[in-house]
């Protein structure tokens, strides 16, 4: 891996997990002192992070993490959906047997977040059905298209999950995605991920009230 993915990585991380907050100002300097890399890789991870909507570059004002915002939220759910029901329903078609033994364990995994209410657990497993699935899907174009949302994603989730989120209720939908796939069943699939995003919408319009 270059070294500019590993600063991509690293601080996509750091971002969807809100240790750098939104709205905060950040510089090449402070960043690359941050993950020990230098200042070129992370220019380069920068405009990647650009690019995805995670950071903003300003000219002559600097770099800041972009703001959590639910009516941008709610236009990355649109677009998710009809993105995603599409990579859903082709992993299920496309999947090889030993893809769908890992969409099989991500399930159980999911269902056992659930019961122990494993925040921990669930946010891992959640990462691997993400990237499993696009792997799956064997459709690199709707994938890489899918790669820039799920960041975004994630750090909506990140951000409000203990004011609104349902761990039991998201482990559910998320598992029942798993067993769509590993069971080849391209129609469910899609209905099980149309299920989750009904979810994460209503979720995504409840944080406009958390501060009534």
């Amino acid at each position: 891996m270059s070294l500019s993915d590993q600063a991509y990585h690293q601080l996509e991380q750091l971002i969807v997990t809100m240790e750098l907050a939104p709205g905060a100002p950040v510089s090449e300097a402070q960043l690359s002192d941050l993950l020990g890399i230098g200042r070129t890789p992370i220019r380069e991870a920068l405009q990647r992070l650009s690019r995805e909507h995670l950071v903003s570059i300003l000219p002559n004002r600097g770099i800041f993490i972009a703001d959590l915002n639910p009516q941008k939220q709610l236009r990355v759910l649109e677009t998710r959906r009809e993105l995603e029901r599409l990579i859903c329903s082709k992993a299920a078609k496309r999947a090889t047997a030993s893809e769908r033994e890992e969409f099989g364990r991500i399930a159980k995994d999911f269902e056992r977040a659930a019961k122990e209410k494993n925040e921990n657990l669930f946010i891992r497993v959640d990462k691997e059905l993400n990237d499993l699935t696009l792997l799956a899907s064997k459709n690199e174009y709707a994938a890489s298209a899918m790669a820039m949302l799920h960041g975004m994603s994630r750090r909506f989730w990140f951000g409000n999950f203990y004011q609104v989120a349902d761990l039991a209720l998201a482990s559910k939908l998320h598992a029942d995605i798993a067993k769509a796939i590993a069971n080849a069943d391209e129609k469910k699939a899609g209905i099980a991920l149309d299920k989750l995003l009904d979810y994460i919408e209503a979720f995504t319009r409840k944080t406009v009230f958390l501060d009534d």
